[in-house]
């Protein structure tokens, strides 16, 4: 462990549930704070045996308070309401309630300012901070830099799962602590989400990994809807029982989310005095994206094509910005089989810090592995790594302790794993000794930044056989004298045939020796199919690959081994192009496809839909996730528009739909994606936004006559204003069937709302309504 506690800590719990138990309605929580601070005090002093109370601001960003005051008003009378407790008081930062891009339209920018703003009008009143309840890995990082660079108080920061031990985003519990602990957050752990039963096995998965103290703030269950009010079976009996399994487990805080109140957390104060157990997990070297993880317990392949080196096509793409053929080769590599993509856009006469930077975001859009942020440049390595939805790897650093400084700077900062190459200002040395003795000073010096060893990648640097014979023997030899100081390894493998015929030959070949050597990570060409062979047949032999298990995958038919022209084609198809969310190339596409397929409205129920489906498939079964579902959901739109485009809207219109988050709610990323989702299906989608008014609705429905009406809310004191909209509607007769989701929403209570349906997500729904 890091940073530890030596006796369980307690946070507070509810606020919403306490408002709600003493009957206090509201429309901005926030603004309570000014208007009723008796009674937002009184809640607070209910938390007086919590070691840290939590100031009433979780929605206090500009792009999520609706209220009557300014930011400043809110967050000052809101530590004042908290100083009544003479305990740490924590300023609570939540979501913005917008979707990041490339899922929505919030950048990390924006988003950074927006957290950056509340931090420095609070930072000298609060002992710090509790980032909570956030569901995008990107938002989170933007929120934990603003309080990092703006204050230098502590950071505790948790986010929100889901019952399939995913994020909103797709984000693992173990991607959360790797990205978080290398931002350096104090605390890091879940809130919300689910009830402490259904949160166990994700806290668990937290504990396997974590190095530094974890809190847990379970909701009190899933809540049940009696009388107008959400209602929850768990006492605090019961919950006390699970706070104490997750303090077995190693959990250093705890405390309370949604429905809880101050007879939990006196309950749980109990556990004050219990010594916290702490654990002693090993450190790995992982790298992330947002969704995907890569250990390097496995060989990892690094695909290369996305560096311009040799690359005519990549050069002028990159001159031109021409992002979709990067794109492009980007998903082949992941097709075949790369683990990471090596992404390096060090081309003349280009504004860099941009190009890298956009190139990233762009790449991440359509293609989940992480990424190796490949520049001589230190302002854009520094850029595109602070923007990335994840744990990337930067190639690269050297044996030059200028070079080292401004590198090993960035890489502790933003938590990333970097490549050390073997060379120095006087060049690459000659022999295996030279060259290991810079990896050790490598090591050494990102030791001084607090950079340990499973952070550091060593190059042993391939020379070309064709001029340095010799020295292919030396690169080996280093290799594997750096392997034995517990480190990861890297080398371009191709290099080695530079200016020799056959170079397929030299180059497998010495892939054999350089893996046999402890190679952990060829930089190649995943779609060298001998190449991919040699390490998927070293993964069996050494019992890396247990049971063989991707090596039958790949091989238990010969026609698995397709050729690059094969993959090209397949990735044009309109299946592949919506499956990848290829947005730029679909409508070309579906326009020459349509002049061969004859019915348009065939054209859209046996591919578009069909597509689509195939997608959502894929997401129910945990292959693709929300970003990947949004991405091919707009590209399907897109689709379906062109075809429109060509044909009376009458003979595929399929009606019209409106949708809104219910009065008292400011949450729409559901909604969102909902409407997204609908409109790819080919639905008329009318938004009536957030925190509307019943009135609202019946206007609407009045005014559109729609064939369903969909609402959203997400918190539990909104469940009532849900009922009070359906009865408005109820009361004018609406023909139209009436849908209802959100975090907090179950079938149980949306039968007792008197709602038609029910729906978990947008693709349940658009399965309702294709059979009605």
């Amino acid at each position: 462990m890091e940073k530890t506690f030596e006796k369980v800590q307690i946070f507070d719990g509810g606020m919403g549930s306490s408002l709600e138990e003493r009957g206090v309605s509201f429309n901005c929580v926030e603004d309570l704070n000014i208007t009723h601070e008796d009674v937002i005090r009184d809640i607070h002093l209910g938390y007086k045996n919590a070691d840290y109370i939590t100031t009433n601001t979780f929605g206090l960003n500009k792009f999520k308070y609706k209220g009557n005051y300014s930011l400043k008003e809110v967050a000052l009378k809101a530590i004042e309401n908290a100083r009544v407790v003479s305990r740490k008081v924590f300023f609570d930062i939540g979501p913005t309630g917008l979707l990041m891009e490339p899922i929505g339209s919030l950048n990390f920018k924006d988003a950074y300012e927006a957290f950056k703003e509340v931090v420095e009008i609070s930072k000298d009143y609060v002992d710090g901070y509790i980032v909570e309840t956030f569901s995008d890995l990107l938002e989170i990082k933007a929120c934990i830099l603003a309080v990092k660079e703006n204050s230098d108080k502590p950071v505790f920061a948790t986010m929100t799962f889901s019952d399939n031990g995913r994020t909103l985003t797709g984000t693992t519990p173990l991607i959360m602590v790797n990205t978080l602990e290398g931002l350096g957050v104090d605390v890091l752990g879940v809130n919300c989400s689910l009830g402490p039963k259904d949160l166990m096995p994700i806290v668990k998965e937290i504990m396997k990994y974590a190095h530094i103290p974890v809190i847990v703030q379970p909701n009190r269950g899933i809540p049940k809807y009696i009388n107008g009010k959400a209602s929850y079976e768990l006492d605090h009996v019961e919950y006390k029982k699970y706070i104490k399994m997750f303090l077995d487990l190693g959990v250093s805080i705890v405390g309370g989310c949604c429905g809880t109140n101050s007879d939990f957390i006196n309950a749980i104060s109990e556990y004050k005095d219990l010594n916290v157990i702490h654990k002693n997990n090993n450190y790995e070297t992982l790298v992330n994206s947002r969704d995907t993880v890569v250990n390097f317990n496995n060989i990892v392949i690094c695909g290369e094509r996305l560096n311009p080196t040799g690359k005519k096509k990549l050069k002028e793409a990159i001159t031109q910005e021409n992002y979709d053929y990067l794109i492009e080769e980007a998903i082949i590599q992941k097709e075949h089989g790369a683990n990471v993509l090596d992404l390096n856009v060090g081309v003349p006469l280009i504004d860099e810090v941009k190009v890298l930077t956009t190139a990233m975001k762009k790449v991440s859009e359509y293609v989940n592995l992480p990424l190796q942020i490949d520049s001589s440049n230190i302002e854009a390595i520094e850029n595109a790594v602070r923007e990335y939805a994840g744990i990337p790897i930067i190639n690269s650093v050297n044996g030059d302790f200028e070079v080292m400084d401004k590198v090993f700077t960035i890489a502790k900062k933003y938590g990333a794993v970097v490549i050390g190459l073997t060379l120095d200002k006087n060049g690459v040395p000659q022999t295996a000794e030279d060259r290991f003795d810079i990896a050790k000073r490598i090591i050494d010096k990102a030791s001084e930044y607090g950079i340990k060893y499973h952070k550091i990648i060593i190059d042993t640097l391939v020379l070309t056989a064709s001029s340095n014979q010799s020295l292919v023997k030396e690169t080996l030899d280093a290799l594997k004298l750096v392997s034995s100081l517990g480190v990861k390894t890297t080398l371009g493998v191709s290099n080695v045939s530079f200016g020799l015929p056959n170079r397929q030959l030299l180059n497998k070949t010495f892939l054999g020796l350089a893996l046999n050597s402890g190679l952990s990570m060829p930089i190649m060409n995943p779609l060298d199919s001998e190449m991919m062979g040699i390490v998927n047949a070293y993964n069996v032999l050494l019992n890396k690959d247990i049971n063989s298990e991707k090596y039958i995958e790949c091989y238990k038919d010969i026609q698995n081994n397709v050729n690059i022209n094969k993959d090209k084609e397949e990735i044009s198809s309109i299946p592949e192009i919506i499956k990848k969310g290829l947005k730029n190339i679909i409508k070309d596409k579906v326009i020459a496809e349509l002049e061969k397929y004859g019915n348009p409205l065939e054209f859209i129920e046996n591919v578009l839909i069909k597509s689509l489906n195939e997608v959502g498939v894929l997401y129910e079964k945990g292959v693709l996730y929300l970003p990947q579902l949004i991405s091919s959901s707009e590209t399907a739109k897109i689709a379906f528009n062109t075809v429109l485009e060509r044909i009376p809207s009458s003979l595929v219109e399929k009606g019209t739909i409106i949708i809104g988050t219910v009065k008292g709610d400011i949450h729409d990323i559901g909604k969102n994606i909902v409407k997204v989702v609908l409109q790819s299906y080919g639905y008329s989608v009318v938004d009536l936004g957030k925190d509307v008014d019943p009135e609202i609705f019946v206007e609407a429905y009045n005014k559109y006559k729609p064939i369903a009406i969909g609402l959203s809310a997400l918190m539990t004191t909104t469940i009532n204003s849900m009922k009070v909209t359906i009865e408005k509607l109820r009361d004018i007769n609406v023909s139209s069937k009436i849908f209802v989701g959100g975090a907090v929403l179950t079938e149980d209570i949306a039968k007792k709302i008197n709602a038609d349906y029910y729906s978990k997500n947008a693709l349940e729904i658009v399965s309702i309504l294709e059979k009605l």
